[in-house]
């Protein structure tokens, strides 16, 4: 008898050693896990499903009244009703996500797996996994909004060409060599834009993939590539009586870094000032100079400036200041700014904006001390450097 008590003692320690085990490896899932009996109570919980549920919601209440945003327990409910397995992505407002307790800011999107579990009796479980797929979502929406975008602003100039070669070849216009020609000059503008529009998607395209190889990292100096943007931009900068100045404290600066990219950079902020003020002789200035952070970078003009609020969105795919002072539309291709950033991130710095409309833009670039290439020593990116 002493045996068999010792074997059935050391069994029920084993078992309950073995919840233990499990209540610990689901615990460490970050995923939410949890189970209700028939009625929609919740009979086990662990613990990543804390953060769904306000106040003492929790084990023995009902999935409907613990305080769980109503279209996450509406898709749990329904599974219950129906006993039947679903997988469902449900998406979450800011409104709804900032109203329970969940600690994510804006919209929110979670997959909802839940099946029945079937028991020795009659009664059936469900069990309950709640997934955070916020950042698949997002990514998609920019996926999305990224070809709906590309290709709108690829529509327009194409639907100007094929306009302009209609009336040039139906309307018996090619022996008028004044107008051919306008026409030509007009659809030579725009298909240029069309290349710009391919160029800077195949490049953001690149930045975006995380492939090592996208930057190829030697050292240049930062004068030489300003020099070379405001060449590039010369005839614009006369055309509108503008003027681009350097402010350099450290003249001979050299970075270790991508030199396309820096250029790319450079040219899309001197260029954004220039077209945000068409219409006015612009002062822009480029300079830098070393901090206790690193080297800072600027590009500052005295134009019309940013409302405030546009500025949380300039860095976005496609987006445009639609109106300024003078209520004529900005022209590009929507994707410098993009560009911009991306191409700052890749050298493991940052750029923030300001601007006080009416007196100045300023972007201000930051990167870390090691990307200043010193004579002599080695470049700090040495997987991807390409000396």
């Amino acid at each position: 008898m002493l045996e068999k008590a010792n074997i059935k003692k050391d069994r029920s320690q084993a078992l309950a050693q073995d919840a233990l085990t499990e209540k610990a490896i689901l615990d460490t899932l970050s995923d939410a896990c949890f189970l209700l009996n028939s009625e929609g109570v919740i009979t086990y919980a662990n613990s990543a499903t804390a953060r769904f549920f306000s106040g003492q919601g929790g084990i023995g209440q009902k999935i409907d009244a613990c305080g769980m945003a109503p279209r996450l327990s509406k898709a749990v409910l329904e599974a219950l009703a129906e006993n039947e397995a679903i997988v469902r992505p449900v998406i979450l407002s800011d409104r709804e996500t900032s109203a329970t307790a969940l600690e994510q800011t804006g919209e929110s999107a979670w997959l909802v797996d839940a099946a029945p579990v079937q028991s020795g009796h009659s009664q059936s479980s469900m069990r309950v996994l709640l997934r955070d797929i916020t950042t698949e979502y997002h990514t998609e929406q920019v996926r999305k909004d990224f070809v709906a975008n590309a290709s709108h602003e690829l529509r327009t100039p194409l639907a100007i060409i094929n306009g302009y070669l209609e009336n040039l070849t139906e309307g018996n216009l090619l022996k008028d060599q004044d107008t051919a020609l306008r026409f030509l000059k007009i659809m030579g503008k725009h298909g240029r834009r069309i290349a710009r529009i391919v160029e800077d998607m195949l490049i953001i395209s690149r930045l975006e993939s995380g492939d090592a190889n996208t930057l190829k990292i030697k050292p240049f100096r930062l004068k030489s590539c300003a020099l070379d943007v405001v060449e590039r931009l010369e005839s614009v900068i006369s055309t509108q009586g503008a003027s681009v100045h350097l402010q350099m404290e450290v003249p001979e600066v050299r970075l270790a870094g991508d030199r396309f990219y820096w250029t790319q950079i450079l040219f899309n902020l001197v260029e954004n000032a220039l077209k945000q003020n068409p219409q006015m002789p612009l002062a822009v200035t480029v300079g830098w100079r070393e901090e206790e952070p690193g080297l800072i970078i600027w590009v500052e003009d005295n134009g019309v400036g940013i409302p405030s609020s546009d500025l949380p969105f300039i860095f976005r795919r496609f987006y445009r200041v639609e109106k300024h002072h003078s209520q004529e539309e900005i022209k590009g291709t929507g994707l410098g700014l993009s560009i911009v950033r991306r191409a700052v991130e890749a050298h493991e710095g940052k750029i923030e904006v300001g601007s006080i409309p009416g007196e100045a833009t300023r972007f201000e670039i930051t990167l870390p001390r090691q990307m200043i290439h010193r004579q002599g020593k080695a470049i700090s990116k040495s997987p991807t450097a390409n000396s």
